[in-house]
C-alpha cells in the first residue's frame, strides 16, 4: 500500500546520499516548492513530479513509492 511518508523519507534520503539539497532538486526537475508538500495531500503527488524527481535522483518510481527496495527495479 503507498505510504506517503515513505516516499519522502526515499527522496530525502537518496538527495542526501547524492549530495543534493531539495531546493536543487525541485529546481533541476521543474518542480515548484509544493511538490514534496503535495505527497502528504489527499490527492497526492503527480505522477509527472515523481517520475521526474525518478529519473533525477536514478531510482525507479516504484522505488520511491516503496514497492522495491531495490531502486534499480523496473528504472
Amino acid at each position: 500500500m503507498y505510504n506517503a511518508q515513505e516516499t519522502k523519507n526515499r527522496i530525502k534520503e537518496l538527495c542526501k546520499s547524492q549530495k543534493i539539497n531539495m531546493e536543487t532538486l525541485l529546481i533541476n526537475c521543474d518542480l515548484g516548492v509544493n511538490a514534496i508538500r503535495q505527497i502528504n495531500d489527499k490527492k497526492g503527488m503527480s505522477s509527472y513530479s515523481l517520475a521526474r524527481i525518478a529519473d533525477y535522483l536514478n531510482c525507479s518510481v516504484d522505488y520511491l513509492l516503496g514497492r522495491t527496495d531495490n531502486p534499480e527495479i523496473n528504472k
